[in-house]
């Protein structure tokens, strides 16, 4: 059975169109199994400012001192799951929030602890957990947290933590979903590129800004097995396809 993985943002709650559970209907119907990722930027940013604790962002990554730890917990597990899981409920399905404690769901380690904090890079994806809740006909609705072997949490890129999530489940399909319909290059919208177009358009400086953490990971999870991404900002329109280069012999 198929495995799709979708990463959504943490204001996808708010926003969460029928034609959005409509696709993921048909995708159930065609013996897909789908699995949710989601982010919480924003409503972190709007907590933290609300708390008037520092909100830095370095090389794209949110600096998480123990202080901001704490409130990106409290967000992502608190406020943005639950929302998410009942938004789903609410359309028909059954969802099951997740996160790193869950069966050492997500293990990882320490960036850069001194200049970033509690910020982490995935080490290890424990899948047994969520083909627990794909066996039982539930969506895992999972939160971008990870704990090192030590016991510790860590504040994982929402992107990255989709990505290796559909690398270790083997997923045929990933969907980054973001406010924008795909990848831009001269003014217009790319229906496909290759992992080599990926490069060269970073060579070129054409991709820039948040765009390349997201190409980059797209990139590594069509290395490591999964067939296809999309960068898109709806799962019901593909947006730009990205698929490994072809190798000829």
């Amino acid at each position: 059975m198929g495995k799709i993985v979708v990463k959504i943002g943490g204001v996808a709650s708010d926003n969460l169109t029928e034609e959005f559970f409509d696709t993921l209907a048909d995708w159930q119907a065609a013996g897909k199994e789908i699995v949710i990722v989601h982010g919480g930027g924003y409503y972190i940013t709007e907590m933290m400012e609300k708390l008037n604790v520092p909100v830095t962002i370095a090389n794209g990554l949110r600096v998480t001192s123990a202080q901001a730890l704490k409130i990106t917990q409290m967000v992502l597990i608190g406020q943005v799951q639950p929302a998410i899981t009942t938004v789903f409920q609410q359309n028909g399905f059954s969802a099951v929030g997740l996160h790193a404690s869950c069966g050492q769901l997500i293990q990882g380690t320490f960036i850069d602890k001194d200049n970033l904090g509690y910020v982490g890079t995935i080490t290890n994806i424990g899948t047994g957990m969520i083909n627990d809740v794909l066996a039982k006909n539930h969506v895992p609705i999972i939160a971008p947290l990870g704990l090192t072997e030590e016991g510790e949490w860590l504040n994982i890129n929402a992107d990255t933590a989709a990505c290796k999530i559909a690398e270790a489940l083997d997923a045929e399909a990933l969907y980054l979903i973001t406010d924008v319909p795909g990848v831009k290059c001269e003014g217009e919208w790319l229906e496909h590129l290759t992992t080599d177009d990926v490069e060269q358009l970073k060579d070129q400086e054409v991709i820039t800004g948040g765009m390349i953490p997201k190409l980059d990971s797209a990139t590594s999870a069509l290395t490591k097995g999964v067939k296809e991404v999309f960068i898109t900002n709806s799962i019901a329109k593909c947006g730009t396809k990205i698929t490994k280069a072809k190798v000829f012999a």
